[in-house]
């Protein structure tokens, strides 16, 4: 008895202080920005107590620009999904296969993801610049002239090219991560499957993928909480450009919250990316639910 009381007195102690931390960091600027968001105040004045007319105010009003705002947060989300992390898989089965060069490809993919998002986003607006940019170059030099443009500064093609970087940073990530999940798959389940005779797309289809699935789970809540709350690269390529067709939660945030002075609505979409990155996270939870019973079968 005094063992067991001794091991978790040891254990909160040694809990204590990442607890501490995570609360000063995490929970109170959450309850804090829930407290704020029932208010109507541009952080000077006296708070003026208004319940949840900010919150209708996010939904109704469309000067805000929130819901626009929400739907390209979502694009951008479902790009990391069905582009970012199907090419990583790809990238990742690829490597997995044994490949000349496999260490050298392997550190050249992951680079992307240790630079500053200030570098990423400076870098791809040098390749969208309209004159200069080797974007518009090459479609010249193959005589596609007729696609250049203004990639950055038009309205219809911002929001992909936006999209664009936030999948060149991050796909190295994700290959990585399902790349060291393929190389921890027992090699008697492959040899087994070699022997039964799945080889090629079957061996990746039928067993090596549904192996990954934790891992997907992983990569698929990484990509659309990412996406949700993405902000760097926006920042510095458009800051929610041309005419808001870039703008993003995290962007209006700024916006509303030192442009406006209206820091109650800035506390209140704050808490929302909050609550949504929580609803999305235990979407992916329940749609990859079943995926260890499968993996243990």
């Amino acid at each position: 008895m005094n063992k067991t009381f001794s091991n978790k007195v040891a254990i909160m102690v040694f809990v204590l202080p990442s607890f501490i931390l995570f609360t000063i960091i995490v929970v109170v600027p959450v309850v804090m920005s829930f407290y704020y968001s029932l208010f109507d105040w541009d952080g000077i004045s006296q708070p003026v107590f208004i319940g949840f007319e900010n919150y209708i105010e996010l939904f109704v009003k469309k000067d805000i620009g929130f819901m626009p705002a929400v739907f390209n947060a979502v694009k951008i989300a479902l790009a990391s999904l069905f582009i970012q992390i199907p090419l990583g898989l790809i990238l990742a089965l690829l490597l997995a296969e044994g490949v000349k060069g496999e260490k050298f490809f392997r550190t050249i993919y992951f680079i992307p993801f240790i630079l500053s998002a200030v570098v990423i986003g400076q870098l791809w607006m040098k390749l969208y610049h309209p004159k200069y940019g080797m974007l518009n170059q090459l479609l010249e030099l193959f005589g596609l002239k007729g696609f250049t443009g203004f990639w950055l500064a038009d309205p219809d093609k911002a929001l992909t090219a936006v999209i664009i970087p936030i999948i060149f940073q991050f796909l190295g990530y994700y290959m990585l991560l399902l790349y060291a999940g393929i190389k921890n798959i027992p090699d008697s389940v492959i040899e087994s499957a070699k022997i039964d005779g799945a080889t090629g797309f079957r061996l990746n289809y039928h067993i090596r993928i549904p192996l990954l699935a934790p891992i997907l789970k992983i990569c698929s809540t990484f990509a659309v909480v990412g996406s949700m709350k993405v902000f760097d690269i926006i920042y510095v390529m458009t800051n929610g450009g041309p005419l808001h067709a870039t703008e993003v939660p995290s962007t209006l945030l700024i916006d509303i919250l030192f442009m406006r002075g209206r820091y109650a609505l800035g506390s209140t979409i704050g808490f929302f990316i909050f609550i949504e990155c929580m609803l999305l996270t235990v979407i992916i939870q329940w749609i990859f639910r079943n995926s260890q019973e499968y993996v243990g079968n």
